[in-house]
């Protein structure tokens, strides 16, 4: 186990490694299953090195939210630069980013199943991790599509849809999906179905597209 002398020459490896494992537990067991101790015995540290850095449970549990929710930010950030860059029509950039998305939760189970379980214990998100993360991929879809960014406006249903069709797959992948008669257990497998999620996602929005074009053009019998 680490000494308090051994955490202070290294803090930022023993932070991560606490965070790290932290993570995990927090993951599997949930909130009120998981103890400080057990948290620093899977980083590999003392009992006391979680609470030496966190204080508390509560406030280990928040830090470990606000660096995921950070970790989406930067995924939206890098995103929206590459698209900026890339000079292509708005379609593929979706595409791009819808796969992006996808791939982004895919390659971290963990912070899937943290926000699982607060939506099912019916807690709140932390405001300013999560309301930051999800602003600047409202930002970033409004921005390259040209749709409004008003509350509940075409930009917020339509960004709801991409995380809710790249979200459900990933939790029921053992469960409603085979069920229905999907199989999701391996990475062919799993690519299929995000490139059927990034196909409805164009077509659905040519579809709103074209809809809102038909609704504001003049009508044969005015």
């Amino acid at each position: 186990m680490a000494t308090t002398s051994e955490r202070v020459r290294d803090p930022e490896r023993s932070r991560t490694a606490i965070l790290d494992a932290a993570e995990r537990l927090f993951a599997v067991q949930g909130y009120d299953a998981t103890s400080l101790n057990q948290v620093g015995a899977a980083a590999g540290v003392s009992r006391g090195t979680p609470g030496y850095f966190f204080g508390s449970k509560l406030e280990l549990y928040q830090t470990v939210l606000d660096r995921s929710f950070a970790e989406v930010r930067e995924a939206v950030r890098k995103g929206r630069a590459r698209a900026l860059a890339s000079n292509e029509d708005s379609e593929t950039i979706l595409a791009g980013a819808v796969s992006d998305y996808f791939d982004f939760l895919a390659a971290r189970p963990n912070f899937v199943r943290l926000i699982e379980r607060e939506a099912l214990s019916g807690s709140r998100l932390p405001e300013g991790a999560s309301l930051s993360a999800g602003q600047e991929a409202l930002a970033a879809i409004s921005a390259e599509l040209g749709l409004d960014d008003a509350p509940s406006g075409e930009a917020a249903q339509l960004l709801l849809s991409i995380i809710s069709l790249c979200w459900f797959p990933l939790i029921h992948a053992r469960t409603v999906a085979p069920a229905v008669g999907v199989e999701l257990e391996n990475g062919s497998l799993m690519e299929q179905r995000k490139r059927h999620v990034v196909a409805l996602v164009l077509h659905g929005l040519r579809g709103s597209s074209a809809l809102t074009t038909t609704s504001t053009e003049p009508s044969s019998h005015d």
